[in-house]
């Protein structure tokens, strides 16, 4: 123990306030040390944030889905707001990235191009990632049974849309527009 903290708990006793009082007495500054401490912290995790932020923008602004205006060029924007930015700027470029990997699956038996997207119109809106509550996935509402007898795999509406609009012509070449009854 130091000299001087052995004579400020020799007083205290002697007032009758004991090592308790020390204790409690000395906890209100280390709470203060702490409290820059936890500011640059914070400071660290905006300015990391900040960063991934426009990391991600650069990539978007790449291939071409880029919002309009930088977040953080516009004013001070609080760490929720740039978090809830960074993730729906990162689904715009999982997306983008997705849609530049599509790979050609070209069409099946002669199906044109029109009639595939006059079902998908009809059935999703054209939509590839729709999903019906009644178990029909994508672009074609294929339910999963079907989806797997032309070759497909997982979930029809996480697949490529090319490979949708492939396993739908390989499903017309076969069946004809009856795999539709409404659309087809």
């Amino acid at each position: 123990m130091s000299r001087t903290f052995r004579f400020a708990a020799a007083a205290f006793c002697v007032a009758g306030l004991g090592l308790t009082a020390i204790a409690q007495a000395a906890t209100p500054q280390l709470e203060l040390v702490d409290r820059p401490a936890e500011r640059f912290e914070r400071s660290i995790e905006t300015h990391r944030d900040q960063a991934r932020y426009r990391a991600l923008l650069a990539e978007a602004a790449k291939l071409d889905v880029a919002p309009r205006h930088d977040l953080t060029e516009q004013r001070e924007v609080g760490a929720e707001e740039l978090t809830a930015a960074i993730e729906a700027l990162r689904a715009r470029v999982t997306k983008a990235r997705k849609a530049a990997r599509k790979p050609d699956f070209g069409l099946a038996g002669g199906v044109s191009q029109a009639t595939l997207e006059a079902i998908a119109a009809c059935e999703s809106g054209g939509d590839p990632t729709a999903v019906n509550a009644a178990g029909y996935y994508g672009k074609y509402q294929f339910d999963t049974g079907t989806w797997a007898s032309v070759g497909g795999s997982g979930n029809p509406a996480e697949a490529p849309e090319a490979e949708q609009d492939y396993r739908a012509s390989l499903l017309y070449s076969r069946a004809g527009s009856s795999p539709w009854p409404v659309c087809g």
